[in-house]
């Protein structure tokens, strides 16, 4: 056996192309249709999740966090579609679907670098809610709202409240942006290939320099689709994201190819 087995297959980021995008939609679109019954289960978790997070900030009475909560909630959408990168793959080679096999490559992730990444994704959340929270300081105090209708009159109608909200988007778009070039192909490759987060998030990097237009795009498709389907009390998201998952896999089967 030669020494440069033991090293990961050099990774090659070819340049994304409009095409690349609408085949994988098509693809992921295709995927979902042919095995429904994991789409459905993991997109149905997905907007359970999304729900008990709006249930738990009503009920500590934090309903003004609600919309942040929901919008920061999305981020984690990469590492929620693991499962759905497993079926595409198994699909796209022609291996068996089975519950256990599929569920039993998500708890076997603990053990990988994927779930350094997860951390990676959780931690952008956490920036994602203090940041809302520090801005609220600054241009709203410390007042407290006893609804979120009246949360939203003071931030729609007040100069300060409009200010909040601007800079809130801007700073969310940017910490969106940041995240979305670190995951737009790492968790399929962590999932796909043995190679350390950190190799991973600089190819997903390098992905979305080589061709910013259409990466930025695809992102916007994905943050417009997200966003609206969150809101039919997250409902959209059971169809959405079992879609937009299995795209993402075949936009980095597309993208990515290995040499050895």
């Amino acid at each position: 056996m030669s020494d440069d087995s033991i090293y990961p297959p050099r990774i090659i980021v070819r340049a994304a192309t409009i095409g690349d995008v609408r085949n994988a939609l098509a693809a992921g679109w295709r995927d979902f249709r042919t095995a429904p019954a994991f789409g459905l289960f993991f997109g149905s978790f997905f907007a359970f999740g999304g729900l008990s997070i709006l249930a738990m900030a009503w009920a500590l009475d934090l309903s003004y966090l609600a919309y942040p909560t929901a919008v920061g909630f999305s981020l984690i959408g990469p590492f929620a579609a693991v499962g759905l990168y497993e079926v595409s793959r198994r699909l796209s080679s022609g291996q068996p679907l089975a519950w256990k096999d599929i569920l039993g490559v998500i708890v076997a992730q603990r053990r990988r670098e994927l779930g350094w990444m997860a951390f990676v994704t959780m931690f952008m959340l956490i920036m994602w809610m203090y940041q809302v929270r520090v801005l609220l300081a600054i241009f709203l105090g410390f007042q407290s709202f006893t609804s979120f209708a009246g949360f939203l009159e003071v931030i729609l109608t007040t100069t300060d409240g409009l200010l909040f909200l601007g800079l809130g988007h801007v700073f969310g778009a940017v910490l969106a942006l940041i995240l979305f070039s670190a995951t737009a192909i790492s968790f399929p490759l962590l999932l796909d290939q043995e190679h350390d987060f950190i190799t991973a998030m600089i190819t997903s990097f390098k992905t979305v320099t080589m061709s910013p237009a259409v990466m930025v795009g695809w992102a916007a498709v994905i943050g417009v689709t997200l966003y609206l389907s969150m809101i039919p009390l997250f409902l959209g998201l059971i169809v959405a994201l079992p879609v937009l998952g299995h795209a993402t896999w075949h936009l980095y089967r597309s993208l990515i190819s290995f040499e050895s």
